[in-house]
């Protein structure tokens, strides 16, 4: 019989150990895919997975106010997702923990508050989970909790940080901790980004999922109106407002979005109209690492006009990703512009603050009538209530002007119809003719500049990490189109982001 020497024994043992720290699960930059094989191979149950992202939470969050409150349910909520794994359930969200923007309503049993970042909303209770919510219940994920976000998406006030809210306190930028994370999905982002969950959820107006994405260099998807369910979200405008999800991957966005996306009978009108974009077969069979080739891209060369000091760098890492696009086989049509883009991009020009000021007041107020028990009942109350809770709301400094003004309309009339109209007209003339007459594909736009023009429209866009400036402040490229072309977005933000593999975690720098 063979005797093994003790330099092969040390050998064999700490081979052993090497193989056995090759499964080891490594929560940084956790993918849905890395937490669904560690899963199938026994190196991790949901319960796990949750301790870990809380107790990151608890670690990191004093200092970036990411995170407004933790579901004390979300351990009960794991254990259920690993008995029902041993029964064989499974799915790309099961078991996965799911941060939700503080404006998503979960049901008033729950123990999780819902208040939009406002102490108005502190106690209130929804009659159910928000649609997107229960679409990720059903997929097994479980809840973490709410991230903070700016305060009413930022719809109250014009000088309040674009991050800040009464409840949550001012969010801060993971990579540069005195840089703005914008908003107003910031604790989405913030908490992608400093892997304090798996995936988020934001919300968009204009601009609160591309511009926190950029900003926090994460995904972002902003999906076509209606694609996604608004039913149980605190909103600002039925006919601008999408949920999308922000997360460290392109592919783990588009795996978050298959899930959440379809008719939903509370939110009935948008998501009946949209079914006709979803594909048969889902988004996930998009994430082609070739997506590039192929596709006819403009570049919206105004939207590439940055006025920091590092201009000139930013300049040329854009132009070397173009290359790169490129060599991947798009095709570039550069030095575009969206027509009457000036007119668009100011708010009181192209008719989109009269409108909001009114669908703002009507949806909000029917949200807050909807609601099991709530201290506030309509604008009004809000408004009453910030008036004697001045000092926590900080309303002699930041105000509530939006607010005032909204209360002061009367429905949509015919100043409001004329402002609508004139929106459709600047989308029609503008992106729309643009991207028929050029056969594209796509355009393209630095962070979050063309934001707006895929906001009146009810446009998908998609934001993807493209750099760090000498700051360290990230920047990102916007893939933006038509309504119903999250396919081609995701082909082509997929082959960018394999491409270049810009995304690094965050350094918490001063």
């Amino acid at each position: 019989m063979a005797v093994m020497s003790s330099s092969s024994f040390l050998r064999c043992f700490l081979l052993l150990l090497l193989l056995d720290a090759s499964r080891a699960f490594e929560l940084q930059e956790a993918t849905i895919d890395s937490i669904q094989h560690a899963f199938a191979a026994g190196n991790l149950t949901s319960r796990e997975l949750v301790e870990l992202y809380l107790d990151r939470i608890r670690s990191l969050n004093e200092l970036l106010l990411a995170v407004i409150e933790v579901n004390p349910a979300a351990l009960q909520e794991a254990d259920a997702a690993d008995r029902e794994r041993l029964s064989g359930r499974g799915g790309c969200l099961h078991g996965v923990p799911v941060l939700l923007k503080d404006n998503i309503a979960t049901h008033g049993g729950d123990g999780l508050n819902t208040t939009a970042g406002s102490f108005a909303l502190l106690g209130s209770s929804a009659p159910r989970d928000a649609g997107v919510v229960r679409r990720l219940r059903r997929a097994g994920a479980v809840v973490l909790g709410k991230a903070n976000m700016a305060e009413w998406a930022n719809f109250r006030s014009f000088v309040a940080p674009s991050s800040w809210s009464a409840r949550g306190g001012q969010a801060r930028n993971p990579y540069v901790l005195s840089a703005s994370p914008c908003g107003s999905s910031s604790g989405s982002a913030i908490s992608a980004a400093a892997n304090l969950a798996a995936v988020t959820l934001g919300t968009e107006t204009d601009g609160s999922i591309i511009c926190p994405s950029h900003l926090n260099s994460v995904v972002g998807i902003k999906p076509t109106v209606g694609l996604t369910s608004r039913a149980g979200v605190i909103p600002v405008s039925p006919r601008q407002d999408t949920i999308g999800p922000l997360c460290r991957t392109v592919s783990d966005a588009v795996q978050v979005l298959d899930v959440i996306v379809g008719f939903d009978k509370d939110d009935a009108a948008a998501t009946r109209a949209a079914l006709k974009y979803i594909p048969a077969g889902g988004y996930k069979q998009f994430l082609k690492v070739n997506g590039l080739k192929g596709k006819r891209i403009g570049i919206l060369r105004r939207f590439f006009d940055f006025s920091s000091t590092d201009s000139s760098y930013k300049n040329a890492v854009f132009e070397g990703h173009f290359g790169t696009m490129r060599q991947k086989g798009a095709i570039l049509i550069d030095d575009l512009e969206v027509a009457n883009s000036s007119i668009i991009l100011d708010v009181t020009q192209s008719g989109e603050a009269v409108a909001l000021l009114a669908e703002f007041k009507l949806a909000l107020n029917s949200y807050l009538s909807d609601l099991s028990s709530s201290p506030v009942k309509s604008l009004a109350d809000v408004i009453e209530f910030n008036n004697q809770h001045s000092a926590e709301e900080r309303l002699d400094e930041f105000g509530q002007p939006i607010f005032l003004a909204a209360e002061n309309t009367s429905g949509i009339g015919a100043t409001e119809r004329s402002a609508i109209a004139r929106m459709s007209q600047l989308s029609k003339q503008g992106l729309e003719k643009l991207m028929v007459e050029k056969r594209l594909d796509a355009v393209v736009a630095a962070n979050s500049n063309a934001a707006t023009i895929f906001a009146i429209g009810g446009y998908p866009a998609i934001s993807v990490p493209a750099g760090y400036g000498g700051d360290g402040i990230p920047f990102g490229l916007c893939f933006g189109g038509l309504r119903g072309s999250e396919p081609k977005l995701i082909e082509m933000a997929y082959g960018f982001e394999q491409a270049t593999l810009v995304r690094k975690p965050p350094s918490f720098r001063e």
